[in-house]
């Protein structure tokens, strides 16, 4: 162990845990004031205070227990998460199953749908938490390259028919290239080879469509897609997941889905705070409207010059590619003195040679503070 620790330090590649306090767009570390540009709280609600002294001003406290105290198939089901799961199912006309965190959800849904005889075909750049999920299933799998459908359509071609179920699995924002994927043409394909589709809208929620409420439900593709799986920690400021599917899938998972049966449930305050914040999502068009307009003004300032970003993304998360993790660490220094907060993104969360800083913009943020990353960047 000591050694490929080491190893790890010498190659740049060591993980270590910090201390932060938060104050909002701000973040304090070892005395310093930064710009937080490493942030998922897309529309700035963690820093809400107002939010918060209404939420507490809400709370009976004779109403529910702090602990869940098991799990949700023992005692730890509560009023607050069927109530979360009812609202949930109006917003978005299906039924809803929620979960302790998008990891779980990943982990635990796809080994309890995709059995022996069935295939996974997944975008080669899905999240972490679908590689480990695919990896607990026991059917085969196969990789279609990034957002290449063509590649995808020889894969379907060649396989859908060998196999009892094939799952297609995207997500629809890429958390490393802040790229999206074709919903509809994904669909056309699904139907077309009569497959289902499986996806993970993590950093949609909350920030894609007039409620944000995703892309699939923007795009008014929710009863077109089999499975559509959200997390809370990110634009809803709060923590958990939920899966949108029909009413047999939420039976099923309820009955085999280990992440589940096997945890404790999510505390009721914490899931009153998550119904709480989604209502006030719903009607965050201001918001969404702000980052949308600070994002697209970032993304051409920064197309005027030869900086190595994704180009073809168009959303909040903007990925200034380096290659080498040492260019990347240099440039996260770099941009931290000037006190923009950004942590270097090597592999293995992004393929060798692909190193990056990742902007995450929040609607907490101004055009000053933008303008302020832009020149750190240029410096």
């Amino acid at each position: 162990m000591p050694d490929r620790l080491k190893e790890l330090r010498e190659k740049g590649l060591l993980r270590e845990l910090k201390r932060f306090r938060q104050d909002g767009v701000y973040l304090e570390y070892n005395g310093k004031n930064y710009i937080n540009l490493s942030s998922n709280d897309y529309l700035g609600i963690s820093g809400i205070k107002d939010f918060q002294t209404e939420f507490f001003a809400s709370l009976d406290a004779n109403s529910f227990h702090m602990g869940a105290l098991s799990s949700r198939l023992l005692t730890g089901n509560s009023a607050c998460t069927e109530n979360l799961e009812t609202y949930l199912s109006g917003l978005y006309g299906r039924e809803c199953l929620v979960y302790n965190s998008g990891y779980h959800a990943n982990t635990g849904i796809l080994p309890a749908i995709a059995e022996k005889n069935d295939l996974i075909v997944a975008d080669k750049l899905v999240h972490a938490s679908i590689i480990d999920g695919i990896r607990l299933c026991t059917c085969e799998f196969k990789r279609y390259k990034h957002n290449d459908y063509n590649d995808l359509e020889r894969i379907l071609e060649q396989y859908a028919g060998k196999y009892r179920t094939v799952y297609i699995v995207t997500e629809s924002i890429f958390s490393m290239d802040g790229d999206t994927a074709d919903l509809k043409r994904l669909a056309e394909l699904k139907d077309r080879y009569r497959a289902k589709l499986y996806v993970d809208e993590a950093h949609a929620f909350g920030v894609t469509g007039e409620s944000g409420l995703g892309c699939a439900h923007s795009q008014q593709l929710v009863h077109r897609i089999e499975y559509i799986v959200f997390t809370l920690g990110k634009a809803g400021a709060s923590e958990g997941a939920f899966i949108v599917c029909d009413s047999g899938t939420k039976q099923w998972l309820i009955n085999k889905s280990r992440t589940l049966i096997f945890t404790t449930a999510t505390p009721p305050v914490n899931i009153l705070w998550t119904h709480f914040i989604i209502k006030k999502i719903v009607g965050m068009n201001r918001e969404r409207e702000h980052l949308r307009q600070i994002t697209e003004r970032l993304r051409d300032r920064l197309a005027g010059h030869n900086i190595p970003y994704n180009i073809l993304g168009n959303t909040h998360i903007i990925p200034i590619v380096t290659g080498e993790n040492d260019k990347c660490i240099a440039l996260s220094e770099k941009m931290q003195s000037k006190g923009i907060w950004v942590m270097p993104v090597r592999y293995p969360s992004v393929p060798a040679g692909q190193a990056r800083i990742r902007l995450s913009l929040t609607a907490a943020m101004s055009n000053e503070h933008t303008d302020l990353v832009y020149e750190s960047i240029l410096a």
